[in-house]
């Protein structure tokens, strides 16, 4: 099965919100698309990647996934593999991969189709030895986002034979900053032109940090340092308790939801990421195509994106006294900002590209197919 023609891929991806997973699953499924794979992906019938989907001309099948029991969900995909013939079955969150546990691999609808999942997080998994099994026997390979996703997974138990790290990518034009674009999102915030803006793009839970960057920020005491947070989550209301109690009102805005983060990111001078646990991250990527520097943390696949005084700062995770030296230092050398932006979009560009992340996918599934015709 060495022509893309031939294949037909089931994608799987329950989740209501369009974080960098499921915007990873669109990338994925374009450039699939012009490769001439034929696709159907499975998503939640109200969650925002349905639509981002059915505008590109691929099929959507509606399948919302409660939880990692959902019985009645495995039956519905269960239909679906019944219903059209797929060679590949390609689970990209933890609670689509559950699904494969009530599968019965090699008969009936699932005869004959490999499965692949996708890991993207960077901590350890949990559920012992079902997890591990889920991993090491329900799926013929396993796609981890980094070098620091895969050690997790191996030091979890998944064969390391049984992973293959493809990073995610992103399509870096998109992202090329403007003058106008940034002088229409500072007027629009009434920023100030000589304000230094740190950027912080994701969910703001626990994970990702803010509460360290903003200990940072109050021992600064620097009025120019700006940071625009933008994302929603559940810790949004202990931040801005935090955010009080320190005194940062007229320099922490909190944006929320955010559709078109290239904006955001011409506006910019910095992106931070302060992350306790990171798979890759896709802001990052995403800032390094805009020209921006980063200071991030030394967690997970962080350091394989941002190279340490190269295309950014990496701190240690939960230390607000080092993330405060490397804030000060980029907001005082505009000349070190632009120097370690130039060398973030040359580096993402060779090495984080939305093409290059789909190539090699789909080099994953004409493997396991390949497994699939040479064992049946």
């Amino acid at each position: 099965m060495s022509a893309a023609r031939s294949l037909a891929v089931l994608h799987v991806d329950p989740e209501r919100g369009l974080g960098g997973g499921e915007r990873q699953v669109l990338g994925l499924v374009e450039h699939l698309q012009y490769a001439g794979v034929r696709q159907t992906v499975a998503a939640h019938p109200d969650g925002r990647l349905a639509p981002l989907i059915a505008h590109l001309g691929v099929g959507v099948a509606p399948l919302a996934i409660r939880n990692h029991l959902d019985v009645l969900a495995a039956r519905r995909l269960s239909g679906l593999l019944a219903r059209e013939r797929y060679d590949i079955l390609h689970f990209h969150t933890a609670r689509a991969h559950a699904m494969a546990a009530f599968l019965r691999a090699g008969r009936g609808a699932s005869r004959g189709i490999a499965r692949v999942v996708t890991r993207r997080m960077d901590y350890r998994l949990r559920g012992g030895w079902y997890t591990r099994r889920l991993y090491n026997h329900e799926v013929q390979a396993v796609v981890a986002i980094s070098d620091g996703v895969r050690a997790m997974l191996i030091e979890s138990g998944v064969a390391p034979a049984h992973i293959t790290v493809v990073p995610s990518g992103v399509e870096a034009e998109r992202f090329v900053p403007s003058a106008e674009a940034r002088t229409r999102v500072r007027r629009h915030d009434a920023t100030p032109d000589n304000a230094c803006v740190l950027l912080v793009v994701g969910a703001l839970e626990a994970r990702k940090g803010h509460d360290v960057l903003l200990e940072a920020l109050a021992r600064l005491g620097d009025p120019t340092l700006v940071v625009w947070c933008a994302g929603e989550g559940g810790a949004r209301a202990a931040l801005e308790a935090q955010r009080a109690r320190l005194g940062l009102e007229a320099r922490v805005r909190f944006l929320g939801r955010v559709d078109d983060v290239a904006e955001l990111l011409a506006g910019a001078d910095v992106m931070v990421m302060p992350s306790r646990q990171e798979g890759l991250g896709v802001a990052a990527l995403e800032a390094m195509a805009a020209d921006l520097p980063l200071i991030a943390s030394r967690v997970g696949g962080l350091p394989e994106a941002v190279v340490d005084g190269e295309t950014g700062l990496l701190v240690p995770p939960e230390d607000a006294t080092a993330l405060a030296a490397a804030l000060a230092r980029l907001a005082a050398d505009p000349g070190l900002r632009r120097r370690l932006g130039a060398a973030g979009s040359a580096r993402v560009r060779a090495r984080f590209t939305m093409a290059g992340m789909a190539a090699a996918t789909l080099a994953v599934y004409r493997q396991v197919t390949a497994h699939e015709v040479g064992h049946g």
